[in-house]
């Protein structure tokens, strides 16, 4: 799966009721890409997990979450990831576009598990793969260097 595709799926899944809670957001986003993904093949999964692992490693920089703790600023992270391709590269562009997000504490961390949940669907068994990319907070050492 390359970049275009991924945001396309983003796009593709996200909940289209403007009125809906933020918070459920992550959750519905979570279980439609889920939904999708699981019909395969294992590749697409893998894809998807990549792609996912680079977005969450780019945002991994000390402007955007220096104040938040690893877990929060990780599923923060995930928020400005569900909320689509505009609004990532937005605030990959002005740090200062993830302060709603930081101040709101709006999270999406069920978007982390799709690649494991769609798998196990997928398959029966446990997902057992290492991205290229680590998107744990802090393993971008490039956007910490200077902390």
């Amino acid at each position: 799966m390359d970049e275009d595709s991924f945001w396309q799926l983003i796009e593709q899944c996200s909940p289209s009721d403007p009125d809906a809670d933020h918070a459920d957001h992550g959750d519905q986003l979570a279980e439609a890409l889920t939904e999708a993904l699981a019909v395969g093949p294992v590749s697409t999964i893998r894809g998807f997990a990549e792609q996912l692992a680079w977005a969450l490693y780019r945002l991994d920089r000390r402007e955007f979450g220096r104040d938040l703790s690893a877990d929060a600023f990780l599923y923060t992270r995930c928020a400005v990831v569900a909320d689509g391709r505009a609004v990532y590269e937005g605030v990959l562009a002005d740090p200062a576009l993830i302060a709603p997000y930081v101040n709101g504490l709006v999270w999406a961390e069920d978007l982390l598990y799709v690649p494991d949940e769609a798998y196990r669907e997928l398959t029966g068994q446990e997902w057992e793969y290492s991205t290229r990319y680590d998107y744990e907070t802090g393993s971008n050492t490039d956007g910490w260097a200077g902390a």
